[in-house]
């Protein structure tokens, strides 16, 4: 077999996308937009005797810090070097940054092996959306809210910029993003948007329980009662674990984050939902 890696086309992404639909990865129906707005050389396809073979994401952000994601080989030819030749160009980009990724069970050992080590353990939590209700006056939409403001309050939790990853992830398509506004401060905010199964919400941030339950009411106030609602949850916030269960939210697969060195400074007790297991 003759492989090759190279940077994706645009329109290549969404197959990349509906790869990780096949494994059960749930993708949201417009994560590509906001993908490539992240870093649009991030993505690699490889390729057997020029065929698509598998795929991997290595986004930088700023230049320092990096996200492995998107990693797959199809079935047929897993075992055949592909995923060693796309693992080796993906860290090859993101060579000198401070690198994360949110490792499947299966693949945990094999990230070990080349320098990751755990950070913490991440859950994807699953129920049903439980209809419309009032909302606090507090709770606006996310659009009314300063760009920048948003963009500031990210990097609180994020541990770099990504403002046209951000501009794209709550504008897209079928979405709705909400805020806790409070005395002219920002104190939360999320968004919920459509995935192949349900919808997912992703990130949830904010200062506390009573907010978080609150905006995640909202949320989920905006989509059909009844609807499948996914929430991943880094399980070391034991407030966020306490919103889920008290949602009656069962957990389903777990994600290690892991990362090249040490654990980013981020305020971990205000991410009650991740944003994406695919670029963090």
């Amino acid at each position: 077999m003759s492989t090759t890696v190279r940077t994706m086309r645009r329109e290549e992404l969404d197959t990349a996308i509906d790869l990780a639909a096949a494994e059960g990865w749930n993708p949201g129906l417009h994560d590509a937009t906001a993908f490539w707005a992240a870093d649009p050389e991030g993505f690699l396809v490889a390729e057997v005797d020029g065929e698509p073979a598998g795929c991997i994401s290595a986004v930088s952000y700023e230049g320092g810090f990096g996200f492995i994601g998107l990693y797959i080989v199809l079935p047929h030819l897993r075992g055949h070097g592909v995923g060693r030749l796309l693992w080796a160009a993906g860290n090859e980009r993101l060579a000198g940054h401070l690198v994360g990724l949110d490792g499947v069970p299966a693949q945990q050992d094999y990230y070990r092996r080349k320098g990751f080590t755990l950070a913490w353990q991440n859950a994807r939590f699953g129920g049903e959306a439980g209809g419309a209700r009032d909302a606090p006056a507090e709770i606006v939409p996310l659009q009314s809210v300063d760009a920048a403001t948003v963009r500031a309050d990210d990097r609180r939790v994020f541990p770099a910029a990504r403002d046209d990853f951000l501009d794209a992830w709550t504008s897209q398509p079928d979405a709705t993003g909400l805020a806790w506004w409070e005395q002219d401060r920002l104190r939360g905010w999320g968004v919920i948007r459509p995935a192949r199964d349900g919808h997912k919400i992703g990130p949830l941030v904010a200062d506390g329980p009573t907010i978080a339950e609150s905006l995640y009411d909202a949320l989920t106030g905006a989509v059909p009662a009844g609807d499948p609602v996914y929430l991943d949850v880094p399980l070391p916030n034991d407030a966020a674990r306490g919103l889920a269960a008290a949602k009656g939210l069962t957990p389903g697969f777990e994600t290690a984050r892991m990362y090249t060195g040490a654990p980013p400074d981020i305020e971990l007790d205000r991410v009650y939902g991740v944003t994406t297991f695919e670029l963090g």
